[in-house]
């Protein structure tokens, strides 16, 4: 039986080459808005946005090649939330701790929220897809009662 490892390698460096680069786009938008006079909040909105938006079309054609479906965009949407909830959680629980504006404290949350991320459009965002006849059975074995 042949190993899916080499594959898996090459698909998380692909992740992480799109995190990079929606990262850069979205910082670079936060920037420009903070200097347009926007605020925090919506140069933190357009950033993320951007970022956001880039990374589901980068990660469904060359990342996980899938089309993702019918709701991937909604199942992307809840992936994000449930990872930056659990990078949230790490840093809430750090400050509850005692750890106020520690660097390594961010780092930690962020891979959480990588890894989750991650597993969490390689199992539920794009697994099967539109070009994938048996998408929703895939999905549904993955993560039952899945809506797809």
């Amino acid at each position: 039986m042949r190993s899916a490892l080499p594959s898996d390698v090459s698909r998380v460096l692909r992740f992480g080459a799109v995190g990079l680069l929606n990262t850069a786009l979205g910082y670079t938008l936060i920037l420009a808005g903070l200097a347009l006079g926007l605020g925090d909040i919506v140069s933190n909105a357009a950033g993320y946005t951007a970022g956001l938006t880039l990374g589901f079309f980068l990660n469904r054609r060359w990342t996980f090649g899938r089309a993702g479906g019918p709701g991937a965009v909604a199942r992307y949407a809840m992936t994000f939330v449930v990872a930056y909830g659990a990078n949230l959680g790490i840093v809430i629980a750090a400050m509850s701790a005692g750890f106020i504006e520690n660097p390594f404290v961010h780092l930690a949350g962020n891979c959480l929220y990588s890894v989750i991320f991650y597993l969490g459009s390689a199992r539920f965002v794009f697994a099967g897809g539109a070009d994938d006849p048996d998408a929703f059975a895939a999905t549904n074995t993955r993560w039952p009662g899945a809506v797809t």
